[in-house]
């Protein structure tokens, strides 16, 4: 199985990071306006990009501050079955978040985009968690 990694340092606490990592309105702010998701083990998480497409992740693990873990159950074919994995550590100037998106069957242009797409929604990230203000879709190119 194949997986996308990505390090980044955040000037913000992990606590910060976590919230915009585990709570709606967080979610919202970096990722997809379109979010539906509760702060629960076990809960469906439900982001929408645009009318004809979403995602829904089951939140496997939530440990506050340092971790957070989803499953993708429905989304894009290559996507259903993987786990997208948030952990934070705290830096000399805020947090380290090392993300993980395992699973991948191969390399094929899907994961290529995806590497790509999650960078940019990472970056999102860390502007929400630092400004207040983060680019989620479909402004986040």
């Amino acid at each position: 199985m194949k997986s996308i990694c990505h390090r980044l340092s955040i000037k913000a606490s992990p606590e910060t990071v976590y919230d915009a990592l585990s709570l709606e309105e967080g979610l919202s702010g970096w990722w997809t306006p379109e979010t539906k998701a509760k702060p629960e083990t076990g809960s469906i998480a439900r982001f929408a990009f645009g009318p004809d497409y979403f995602k829904e992740m089951k939140i496997t693990q939530l440990a506050p501050a340092s971790r957070v873990e989803w499953l993708c159950v429905k989304g894009y074919e290559d996507w259903i079955g993987t786990t997208i994995t948030f952990e934070l550590q705290p830096g000399d100037k805020g947090t380290v978040l090392f993300f993980r998106h395992d699973g991948w069957k191969d390399y094929t242009p899907g994961y290529a985009s995806c590497s790509y797409d999650w960078a940019l929604f990472l970056r999102s990230l860390r502007l929400l968690c630092e400004t207040g203000k983060g680019l989620p879709f479909p402004y986040f190119h």
